[in-house]
């Protein structure tokens, strides 16, 4: 069932550069569609670069790639127990932040990843990507978003999971080589 809170994994048959082995955490989901954050593509800028109020409460000192909609917006994930007009919840504690305001308008926040861009459907677009085998929808653990290694996360969700759904994993790259 999609609904926001779930992690869309891409499927080894995307071969999308913007998605290809890529966790999308879906942060807004209704009739009008869809929208998400890559997880798993740091940048090499510096969150201090762009936006060094917000350093202090960044679990990683690169921006994220969030996805290729509006790419020069910074978008901010975060986690907390928060209550302001400055926090939209997603869900188990993790909201989307208004990084135009200060961090200090913010109380509860705990630490926040900071993403360029968005990942974005149109009505019944993601449904028709998933009917097609594009993506997998699997459940969110607490340390996907802020894992230590966003590298590693696409094999990491993959094998946890059950059933076959578990053997992509270790799905080569480029499975001619194999």
């Amino acid at each position: 069932m999609l609904k926001a809170g779930k992690l869309l994994v891409a499927t080894p048959t995307i071969v999308d550069p913007n998605f290809a082995r890529t966790v999308v955490l879906l942060c807004q989901y209704g009739d009008e569609g869809a929208v998400g954050l890559v997880l798993n593509r740091p940048s090499d800028v510096a969150v201090a670069d762009h936006l060094p109020e917000w350093t202090h409460l960044a679990s990683d000192p690169l921006v994220g790639f969030g996805g290729p909609v509006d790419t020069d917006a910074a978008i901010g994930l975060g986690r907390g127990v928060v209550q302001s007009d400055l926090w939209t919840p997603i869900c188990c504690g993790l909201g989307l932040v208004d990084l135009s305001r200060s961090s200090t308008q913010i109380e509860g926040l705990e630490e926040v990843r900071v993403f360029a861009g968005y990942s974005g459907w149109g009505p019944g677009q993601l449904e028709r990507e998933i009917a097609e085998a594009g993506w997998f929808v699997v459940d969110l653990d607490d340390q996907d978003v802020f894992s230590s290694d966003a590298t590693l996360l696409w094999s990491k969700v993959l094998r946890r999971q059950h059933g076959d759904l578990a053997l992509f994993a270790d799905f080569p790259t480029d499975p001619s080589m194999n």
